[in-house]
């Protein structure tokens, strides 16, 4: 059975960082296309980075926000850089199989002073 849990969310200042991760069990990872979204309150679910199999990174933003993958421990991470009131809110992983999809159940990210 296919795990994704999320975890590193917290409550961060502006301007500050966090690493979040994605522990994922349960099948071969190195055939997945993983990414991270993020859903604020009241809008649609958004895509805010991923990785491909062979560990090409992709982000929606580049210069704050860096994608990595742990193949030997079958963990994602986010790395989120000078983080801004609008980055708040709940920050998922998800995996993808040849169009099988896995999503974990989120880790609240709230950026406040």
């Amino acid at each position: 059975q296919v795990q994704l849990v999320e975890s590193g969310g917290r409550l961060v200042q502006p301007g500050g960082s966090l690493r979040l991760s994605c522990a994922a069990s349960g099948s071969d990872f190195d055939y997945y296309i993983m990414g991270w979204y993020r859903q604020a309150p009241g809008n649609e679910r958004e895509w805010v980075a991923g990785i491909s199999p062979d560990d090409i990174p992709h982000s929606a933003d580049s210069a704050r926000f860096t994608i990595s993958m742990d193949d030997a421990k079958n963990t994602m991470f986010l790395q989120m850089n000078d983080l801004r009131p609008e980055d708040t809110a709940v920050y998922y992983c998800k995996g993808n199989r040849r169009g099988i999809i896995f999503w974990g159940q989120g880790t609240q990210v709230t950026v406040s002073s």
